[in-house]
Formats: C-alpha cells, structure tokens, sequence
C-alpha cells in the first residue's frame, strides 16, 4: 500500500521552508541489536512472497522459528493458513501484558509483495543489496519494513524478559498486494476475530518524505481511508448488421454515460481528519496553494480556493468520493453492432457514504435506465475513520519530535486502501504510524528497483519500538 501513501505529502515536503529541513545523514556502523534485527529483515525480504510462486507461510514459519528462539512458546504463536490457499499463511502471536484492565494492543503489518520480474530489474528484486545509502529489493519498503520491525519488537521484548502492562498482539498476513487473493487480515477479522481484537492497531499508511535532497521535510499519521468500491455498468442491445447503423448503439450508451459520470463533481466535504490536514499542511506551506486550504477550512464553500486546490488531484480527491471508469468491454464482431457492452467504474468513497448511497447517486447522474448498476464485489468491508484520540496521536506526535527533530506531523486520510480497512471494519481503530520515509519519486515501491534509505530504516525502526513500549505502558 506504501505506493499510494499521498501525492499531497511529497507536495506538501516540497513546497515546506527550509526551517523544517533536517538532513538524514548516512548510517555507520550497526549497533549489536541492529544487526539482529537485519539479519531478520534481510531473510524476510530475501524469501519470495509473491502470490505467483511465492510463499508467505514460509516466510510466517521462519518468523516463527525466531520467536521461539527468543523465548515465544508454541501456545502464544498461531501460523495459520486455509487449505485451498496454502501458500498465503500468516502468522499472529501474543506478548502477555501484565494488566487484567488494560486492552491488549496489535501490530499489523502484510509479508506479501507485488510481482518482481528479474529481466526488468537492474539488480536482483529478491536479494537485499545496499547501495548508495540505499537497501535495494522487492519488499524493502512494502510492507517488509514495518513487519519486520514488529516482528524485532516482540524479539528484543521477549529476549530481555519485557512484560508491558498492555498485552501486546502481533499478525502478519499475506494478501494486501492482490486484492482477490486470500487476504489474511479479513480472514482473522471474519474467521478469528478473538486472536486479534484490540483496543487499537498500529499499521502502515503513515510515513514521511524527502524532499528528494536528502532532508526528511514531514511525517504523517493515517487517520482513516476511503471506502473502495467498483461498480458493474451493463447495456445490452438486440444488435444487427454493421452496414445498417441505428441511433441505438449499445457503445455510444456506454460512452455517454461515462462521459456523464466523468463531468460530475461530488460535493466536497470534511471529517476531523481532513480537516486537520488542511489547516496544518495548509498552514505550513508559504505558497497560494496553502492559503486556499486553510481558507477552505474556514469556509468550504470559497470557490476561488476551492478552484485552486482542486488543481493538486491528491487534495482534490480527499476532499469528496471519486468515481473514474477503469475497464470498458463491448461488442463481439468487428462487422456487428454491439450487443453487450461492461464497464467497471472505480469510486472511491469519502467516510459516512455507503456504496449503496453512489450507487443511487450514479443512475440518477447517467440518467439512463437501460444502463444496469451492479455491485462489482460486495467483499469489503466500510472503511471507518478513527478517532482522533490524543492518548495515541500524542505519543505519536511527542515521539517523532525526539526521533525526526523539527519535522512536522499530519494526520491524512488515505485515497487508497490498505488492510486497516478490515480490522476498522471489525471494530478496531487502526491507525498508519510515522515511519520510514521515502522520496517524492515513491522509490520504486510497486515498480522497478524499490529501495528505501537505509538511515530510514534504523531510524524509524528505534521510533517504532519505542512507540510500542509507550502505548503498551500508558500508566
């Protein structure tokens, strides 16, 4: 999910003063507890994890061994998996807290990985190289990072005898990269809802950027996301001979219903969340760009900042629900009129709306009743923003200004999805932490040659544990 942390926030580290600026440096030696956690990490990336001739239940099983061999008993690691999907097993384990009041907390994080092909890769995508201040693999960012870094957390606990007020739980899952694969985190929010319920999780969606020089300029807190839904657009027509053309083409339906849906403009609006980001980003940005989000925050309907805005398509998308035709199909003979013609239109849709409510919303802006709307799926749960809670996003906040001193951080609302939206969905506020940081050309997250800095990692990686040990002692 990592790619599609926002485009607003490389925006927002670029156009940030050079107040806020703070070089990242390089990296010297590894203390001794660093280079256990990288042994760990470089095996998690190193083990493929694709869906296509991957295996995330082994990469679970060798997790596991190394739980054991810090002190984890059989009866607090469960690896499980669904016998028609063998290889997509994950792995969820629990670090007892020593309070009967306090809810126990989880660590969320996916092992599994977009495909890597090694004839399109300049090095090789399942092998951790470093390179140029960089570690270079398939993974080393998505979300490998922050499942190894939960993974060490609960190994340098266990190892020094750590027993946190607040019973901590750990799952890592596979299925978050192909959407209609196994996704191990719906199957424990559905299946076994009772290894992972919590208080809260702790997720990826967060992070910062570069300002592509060297200088972390923003960190961020994911504070929600968006509901994804596709909808199926069907029109069907008797057909006949191409040489005898009627009005009544099943292909200019279509066309002219998409052309509507592409014209509309879903009303904006705010939630605590984007509301929040458009006053402190907006605040933070010395251009005209800033100044109209903060005068949208005082007045929603400033269409003269409203129009400026909507030229970012990061700030314009979380702003309202966005629906975009993604794949049209249509006739059966190049010498035939065209009988049936599909399309799927993606929405993605602002917190508080069903896929029901869009759904109504898009027949009456097609305005045509023989175009039929369908569900595409109906597998998802609602995305359900959490709260802004202080006893949390404070932590987060006071932390990072140890960790990454004098970087600013904003709480966002994700435009993409990640695996929150099935433990929110289940009833546990998930949120994406501060993090590793990348640069604004995303680091080839999803695409060729991911990297991620590695000062990034060992940075983020002390801030992580210890805003683990700060949520899971709050008394």
């Amino acid at each position: 999910m990592i790619a599609r942390i926002l485009a607003s926030v490389a925006a927002l580290a670029m156009a940030l003063p050079a107040t806020a600026q703070v070089p990242t440096g390089t990296m010297g030696e590894l203390r001794p507890d660093q280079q256990q956690f990288f042994e760990l990490y470089k095996e998690l990336v190193e083990t493929n994890t694709t869906v296509t001739n991957g295996s995330c239940t082994l990469a679970s099983e060798q997790l596991a061994e190394r739980m054991k061999a810090a002190g984890f008993s059989d009866d607090e690691i469960t690896l499980f998996s669904v016998p028609e999907h063998p290889r997509d097993g994950g792995i969820v384990a629990v670090l007892k807290g020593s309070s009967d009041t306090l809810e126990p907390m989880l660590l969320l994080g996916h092992i599994d990985v977009v495909e890597a092909k090694r004839e399109d890769w300049v090095r090789e995508p399942f092998k951790l190289i470093e390179e140029g201040g960089y570690y270079y693999a398939r993974g080393v960012a998505d979300d490998k990072f922050m499942s190894a870094v939960w993974a060490d957390t609960f190994i340098r606990m266990k190892a020094a005898g750590t027993v946190p007020q607040r019973t901590i739980k750990l799952a890592l899952t596979c299925g978050e990269e192909t959407d209609t694969a196994f996704n191990g985190a719906q199957y424990l929010a559905t299946e076994r809802f009772d290894l992972i319920d919590a208080a809260f999780a702790l997720n990826e969606g967060g992070g910062g950027r570069t300002d592509g020089k060297g200088n972390l300029m923003v960190q961020t807190i994911q504070v929600g996301e968006k509901v994804y839904q596709d909808y199926r657009l069907v029109v069907t027509n008797p057909g006949g001979h191409s040489s005898q053309p009627v009005p009544d083409n099943a292909i200019y339906r279509m066309a002219a219903a998409l052309s509507k849906i592409a014209a509309h403009e879903f009303p904006a609006e705010f939630n605590d969340t984007t509301r929040a980001f458009f006053a402190k980003a907006g605040a933070l940005r010395p251009d005209e760009l800033g100044k109209a989000m903060v005068r949208l925050v005082q007045d929603l309907g400033d269409e003269e900042a409203m129009a400026l805005v909507n030229t970012d398509k990061a700030m314009h998308s979380m702003l309202r629900t966005t629906c975009v035709a993604t794949m049209i199909d249509g006739g059966h003979a190049v010498n035939a009129l065209p009988q049936k013609v599909t399309a799927n239109v993606n929405c993605r849709i602002f917190p508080g709306h069903t896929p029901g409510e869009i759904m109504a919303a898009l027949q009456e802006i097609i305005g045509d009743d023989t175009i039929t709307i369908t569900l595409a799926r109906d597998d998802k749960p609602l995305a359900v923003t959490p709260p802004m809670d202080p006893a949390l996003i404070g932590p987060m906040e006071e932390l990072a200004a140890k960790h990454f001193p004098g970087v600013p951080v904003i709480p966002t609302m994700s435009t993409g999805a990640t695996d929150g939206v099935y433990t929110g969905g289940a009833g546990i506020p998930t949120y994406g932490v501060p993090s590793m940081w990348g640069d604004p050309d995303g680091n080839g997250v999803h695409g060729l040659n991911e990297r991620l800095e590695v000062r990034a990692v060992y940075v983020a990686r002390d801030y992580l544990f210890e805003l683990v040990e700060v949520l899971a002692n709050p008394e």
